[in-house]
């Protein structure tokens, strides 16, 4: 039987939110406390997320709001030279969902408030203090929360992962910052699709966004590392012509970028990847989503992996005894799994950064590889995974291991 019946969330962009309404589902009440002003939305571009992550918002009741915001995307594709080429999608499976970030978080915000998730803002973590009773956090205003258990779901530069070991490593840049946009384009783009596209200088990617509009994303190689904030401060018109002249002779990334306004253009700023962190958890505290495992944009799983986390830590919760076992657990769950997808996305990273000589290859080699590729092997895994939430976790463990 559980001892947990409290607990602190901290961070309200994707995992926070899931984790405390999974976790109030499980019988523990927990409170999400967020260093920002107000809720985030409006942070990022759009994402892919995929059936496995679906699934599990599904277990907290906000799949349904979330397929209502998202566009369905079933076929994938690559395109080398500008000849497209597409997958076939995995058989019985349902279409990734494509969002835009800054709704999901509001979507996923609104559903933990009817839940009767609380949240206050500005309240930025810095220090905890922990003894046999429970864990108290210390805010940057001078208030303090106290629980049974804290939940760091802070993203790629958690306080939480720093709490739990000073030495944790933080995430490493991909030399690339990421940009998206929304444009009217009346061209040929395939229903329902995301294309991955390799140019003759940079990766880039698309897709159909309704009739008559594309949404595109570029992965542009930068080699100074720039937060989100230093990449907002650079006037708009700066990238779009660093975007407008690396894409220029790319079909149709050039006129994807040409097309493109200021008022289209959305800043990402850097691309991270997380190396594997040495200790997910210490005492009462333990991390999920970003903060402990954030894939590149590349696996298309970086948003599902944040939700299955969260899920999973609310029912290792709900069956254990103790945080620790709690947290063990939860850590065999889900190690193997996300450094799994943080490998085979390192492999597509690796592809993006390639010299002349190497897109040449690809473009080369690409179509029959496309054909000889098993998506079942690759992907199948990945995105038939399930939770099971009215299964005890022991038995799901036993399983695992």
């Amino acid at each position: 039987m559980s001892k947990t019946q409290t607990a602190l969330v901290i961070g309200g962009g994707i995992a926070g939110p899931v984790a405390a309404t999974a976790l109030l589902k499980a019988g523990i009440d927990a409170r999400v406390y967020e260093a920002y002003p107000g809720s985030s939305y409006n942070i990022g571009s759009g994402l892919a997320l995929a059936p496995n992550g679906i699934a599990a918002l599904d277990v907290i009741g906000a799949g349904d709001a979330v397929r209502d915001i998202a566009l369905p995307v079933s076929k994938m594709g690559m395109s080398i030279g500008g000849k497209s080429i597409f997958l076939p999608g995995l058989e019985g499976m349902p279409p990734l969902q494509l969002v835009d970030r800054g709704e999901l978080h509001q979507v996923l915000h609104n559903h933990a408030v009817a839940a009767g998730v609380g949240f206050e803002y500005d309240k930025r973590l810095v220090d905890v203090v922990e003894d046999e009773s429970g864990i108290t956090a210390r805010f940057a205003d001078g208030s303090t929360a106290t629980a049974d258990v804290l939940i760091g779901a802070d993203g790629v530069r958690s306080t939480v992962r720093a709490l739990i070991d000073p030495n944790a490593p933080g995430p490493d840049y991909t030399g690339m910052l990421g940009f998206g946009a929304i444009i009217d384009y009346d061209g040929d783009v395939e229903p329902e699709s995301m294309t991955f596209a390799f140019g003759k200088q940079a990766y880039y990617l698309y897709g159909a966004h309704g009739p008559g509009r594309v949404l595109w994303g570029a992965n542009l190689p930068h080699d100074e590392y720039l937060s989100l904030t230093a990449a907002r401060a650079i006037p708009k018109a700066h990238w779009l012509g660093i975007l407008r002249e690396t894409y220029a002779d790319d079909t149709p990334g050039g006129e994807f970028a040409r097309r493109t306004t200021e008022a289209d253009l959305e800043v990402s700023g850097a691309l991270h990847i997380m190396p594997p962190v040495p200790h997910w958890f210490r005492g009462r505290m333990v991390l999920v989503g970003d903060a402990v495992h954030a894939p590149s944009n590349s696996s298309g799983q970086g948003a599902s992996l944040a939700i299955e986390s969260a899920v999973q830590v609310a029912r290792c919760l709900r069956d254990l005894p103790t945080p620790t076992a709690a947290f063990e657990t939860y850590e065999r769950l889900r190690r193997g799994r996300v450094e799994a997808v943080a490998a085979r996305a390192a492999k597509t990273n690796h592809s993006k950064t390639l010299g002349p000589v190497g897109r040449t290859m690809m473009k080369l080699l690409a179509p029959a590889f496309m054909k000889m590729m098993n998506v079942e092997k690759s992907m199948g895994h990945e995105q038939r995974y399930r939770i099971d939430w009215d299964a005890p976790v022991q038995k799901e463990l036993a399983v695992t291991v």
